[in-house]
C-alpha cells in the first residue's frame, strides 16, 4: 500500500520543482505564465500569490478539458502553457502537475515549498479583498492546525 508521502515521491521522478526565487525570476522576465494554485477555495480566499488562478485539485482534470461545468477555457485549449502549479507546502502541487503531465500539459512544474515557502522568501500574497499580506500575518494563516484526532496515535512499547 502506498501512503500519501509515497505518491509524492513517486510523482517527483517526474516533476519539476521551482523553488520560490526561481518562480520571481520567471513572473520577471515572462508574463505568459499561469500560476496555478490547486487549493481549496477556502485557502485560496485567505492568501494567495497575486496573479494566481484557483483550481481546486478536486477539479482539476475537468477544469483542463472541454465540456464540463468546471471548463477553464484557457487550460483547456492551451496543452503548451507554462504552468507553475502551486498548494501550500509543495505536496499536492507535485500531485496535480504530475495529473497535468499525463494529460499531455508539456510545461506544467511544481512550486516547492507551495505559498509557504513563497512568504518565507517574502514575496508578496494576497487575501481575498486584495489587501496585501505581511508575512508575519501570512505565517500565521499558514501554520498547521490539526486536530488531536488527525495526529498519528503513538504506538505503545
Amino acid at each position: 500500500m502506498k501512503r500519501y508521502d509515497d505518491l509524492v515521491s513517486d510523482a517527483l521522478t517526474r516533476v519539476k520543482e521551482v523553488m520560490p526565487w526561481d518562480l520571481k525570476k520567471m513572473l520577471s522576465s515572462n508574463n505568459e505564465i499561469f500560476l496555478m494554485d490547486v487549493r481549496e477555495r477556502s485557502e485560496f480566499s485567505l492568501l494567495h500569490i497575486p496573479g494566481s488562478i484557483n483550481v481546486p485539485r478536486g477539479i482539476l482534470e475537468q477544469s483542463c478539458e472541454w465540456d464540463y461545468d468546471e471548463t477553464m477555457p484557457e487550460l483547456a485549449s492551451r496543452r503548451d502553457l507554462e504552468i507553475v502549479v502551486i498548494c501550500r507546502s509543495g505536496k499536492r502541487s507535485v500531485l496535480a502537475a504530475d495529473v497535468l503531465l499525463q494529460m499531455g500539459f508539456v510545461n506544467a512544474v511544481s512550486l516547492r515549498t507551495g505559498v509557504r515557502g513563497w512568504n518565507d522568501y517574502e514575496q508578496p500574497l494576497r487575501d481575498a479583498s486584495g489587501k496585501m499580506l505581511d508575512p508575519d500575518e501570512a505565517d500565521a494563516l499558514l501554520a498547521p492546525n490539526l486536530r488531536s484526532d488527525q495526529r498519528a496515535p503513538k504506538l505503545s512499547r
